[in-house]
């Protein structure tokens, strides 16, 4: 639960903190948008590769590496001296992010019986979500008081209490592949098809080359599949998959889910700063309606799934997201602010209504010796979502704004980009809607 609320903070505080430092580096638009991207891209190359070193070798041992890891490179952020320097240190910061990502939810099915996890992984569902309610605000006012370095600073104070805390509290260790061998090819053909795909598509618009990229980052993808289905010990058990239907849906609307919602605050973010002149605190309290309903809501949608089929629950939810999502396609530059709160409240509402019930449904549809594969595999899903979500952003920022700093682009230009990344968002998600629907049940299994 520290961890779930580190991570989440940082991520949400450092979206308040990008107007500023971009005026500080005299950052663009995209340069800008791959201090999210370029963090969100490495954790979710890594993370299957991290989960699976964890099945091996121990995840309690990659939990706490990636957590000294992360709280390292987080100081290093705060120290940052140029656009390349912070860039550059959150992408080895998404690197050790992965490591917690990959081990977390493994380590919690491993000690919480299967009766009580869908609580348990509603309450690490509410720290992640105060992280995202308090990381808007908090970061708001250190950002206009104490400067945007500070919120690396206090994240990374908190990683030092989190490693102490770590350590003397977590007793044992836990394995669910030990003695097999790490998969190396099928490693590499991941990680790089995953970037060149993910890089590829944002870079279309401005370089005559990301097609190219895109085209073979899906081979390699093609080839990735076609050796795990032959490979003794696969990085990724496939047959999962093919065999398992619950898993395949609920691990693809989870992808979709974060896809088309991981930019909103991003995007809302610039939208308040750049368009309305918002102060980062002022831009922070508008913010936080959505996480703290996530907060409130997700211990009680994660329990309810305990007891009801989590299809319809998440598919409830992922529908008020889509409906949240078509909402701000109609943003515009008089848009009252209220109607941005009510819409962010409806949103964190589906939210939380999705993602409990969605984890509990995948986990309890693999049998324990998956577990750790299982956990991982949502949180890859999850990655590759978010850095999707980012991707499409950077494609239509790159196509309207170009490389004009934030503060110089045309306004009209910057909301063609927002409305347009809104209806492609929420094409997506009302897709998820489709898949969350067509999971089958978790109960009769």
């Amino acid at each position: 639960m520290m961890t779930s609320f580190m991570t989440t903070f940082m991520g949400s505080a450092t979206n308040l903190a990008l107007p500023s430092i971009g005026r500080e580096f005299s950052s663009s638009a995209l340069v800008l948008s791959w201090i999210v991207s370029g963090f969100i891209l490495a954790a979710a190359a890594f993370l299957l590769p991290m989960g699976r070193a964890a099945d091996i070798v121990g995840r309690k041992r990659v939990f706490l590496l990636g957590t000294v890891g992360f709280t390292a490179l987080t100081l290093l952020c705060g120290l940052a001296w140029s656009n390349a320097t912070i860039v550059l240190f959150r992408i080895c910061q998404g690197i050790a992010a992965s490591m917690i990502y990959a081990t977390g939810m493994a380590i919690l099915s491993s000690v919480i019986p299967a009766d009580r996890r869908g609580k348990a992984m509603g309450l690490a569902v509410t720290a992640t979500y105060t992280g995202l309610s308090v990381g808007p605000v908090l970061g708001g006012v250190m950002c206009q008081y104490l400067g945007w370095r500070s919120i690396f600073y206090f994240t990374a104070l908190t990683g030092t209490a989190t490693v102490g805390f770590a350590r003397s509290r977590m007793p044992g260790e836990w394995t669910g592949a030990d003695g097999e061998t790490f998969d190396i090819p099928g490693s590499v053909l991941y990680m790089t098809g995953l970037v060149a795909v993910l890089y590829g598509m944002s870079t279309i618009s401005r370089t005559p080359w990301g097609w190219q990229v895109l085209m073979l980052g899906v081979a390699l993808l093609i080839g990735f599949v076609a050796y795990e289905m032959r490979t003794v010990h696969p990085l990724m058990n496939l047959r999962l998959f093919r065999h398992n239907v619950t898993f395949g849906f609920s691990n693809l609307a989870a992808m979709l889910n974060y896809g088309s919602t991981f930019a909103i605050a991003f995007l809302i973010s610039l939208y308040l700063q750049v368009i309305l002149d918002y102060s980062p605190q002022a831009a922070g309290f508008v913010l936080l309606s959505q996480p703290i309903i996530m907060a409130i809501f997700s211990s009680c949608a994660g329990a309810l799934s305990d007891r009801i089929e989590p299809r319809i629950v998440a598919s409830l939810g992922m529908g008020l997201n889509a409906l949240g999502l078509f909402n701000f396609v109609f943003l515009g530059e008089d848009t009252a602010v209220w109607m941005i709160v009510a819409n962010l409240v409806l949103i964190g509402f589906g939210y939380a209504l999705f993602s409990s019930p969605n984890t509990n449904a995948i986990m309890g549809s693999v049998e324990e010796r998956f577990y750790g594969v299982a956990a991982s595999t949502v949180s890859t899903m999850r990655m590759i979502g978010m850095a999707m979500s980012m991707a499409i952003v950077t494609l239509f920022l790159a196509f309207f704004i170009g490389n004009e700093t934030l503060h110089q682009s045309s306004p009209v230009m910057l909301m063609k980009s927002f409305r347009i990344s809104f209806v492609v968002f929420s094409i997506l998600c009302l897709g998820g809607v489709f898949a969350s629907l067509a999971r089958g049940r978790v109960r009769a299994k």
